[in-house]
């Protein structure tokens, strides 16, 4: 695990900014998920990968409803049988 030196103070509500730097080089934008792993005494962000619920497929035209991820390819899909 390589370190960055950055130290940053977490606030009242547990909640902690990732830098700008780290941001952009990791490819996350505002809205982006990150997922959480825990690795012995060390908590570790990853970018999530984010795939559609129904078929799997990754895209950044992948959208989310109501917490769940869905291409747009189903989500036509889902509308043309109702």
């Amino acid at each position: 695990m390589k370190s960055t030196g950055i130290k940053r103070a977490i606030d009242a509500l547990g909640r902690i900014v990732l830098p700008i730097e780290l941001r952009h080089s990791l490819g996350i934008e505002p809205r982006d998920y990150v997922e959480i792993y825990v690795e012995k005494d060390s908590i570790i962000l990853r970018k999530a990968q984010t795939t559609c619920l129904v078929c799997g497929a990754g895209s950044d035209s992948n959208i989310l409803i109501n917490g769940k991820i869905i291409c747009k390819n189903c989500l036509n899909k889902i509308k043309s049988e109702f």
